[in-house]
Order: C-alpha cells, then structure tokens, then sequence
C-alpha cells in the first residue's frame, strides 16, 4: 500500500510527467523550384540578371518608358534594364 501511495504521489507533483526526450534540431534542405527557361539580361548598375518573366515597358513619372525584367533571380521581382 506505500508503494502504491508514494507511486500516486510522485506521479500528481509537478514536473514529473514522463516526456520523450528531445530530439536535435534537424536541417531540411529548403527545396528550389525549378524553373524552365530564362533569360540574361544588363541591368541598369551594369550587373547582369537571369529573369524568367517577360520584359515590360513601364512609363515614367517624366513621361518616358523604362524596359523592365520581371521575375528575376533573388529576391528582386523587377530590375530596370539598360537600353
């Protein structure tokens, strides 16, 4: 019956749940959409871009057009081009 008792007892205080133990953070590779096709471009800086999108016109705040690539490589979604 102390046995019992004390069994009760030990598993209603706090901290004594049983849990798993921990596993170690594992690193998954972050998956890369392939994407078919592409296209080099000049950008404006002077520094070469790979675009997948179409190149647009976009007219200017002084009334002029500005070629753009869209979807590029990175982050950048839109880098003027150099004409």
């Amino acid at each position: 019956m102390k046995i019992l008792a004390t069994l009760f007892l030990a598993l209603s205080l706090p901290g004594t749940r049983f849990r798993p133990p921990l596993l170690p953070p594992v690193d998954r590779p972050v998956a890369h959409h392939a994407r078919k096709g592409g296209v080099w471009y000049m950008a404006e800086s002077g520094h070469a871009v790979f675009c997948y999108g179409p190149v647009l016109l976009l007219k200017q705040a002084d009334g002029g057009f500005q070629h753009v690539a869209t979807l590029c490589r990175g982050d950048r979604t839109m880098v003027p081009l150099k004409d």
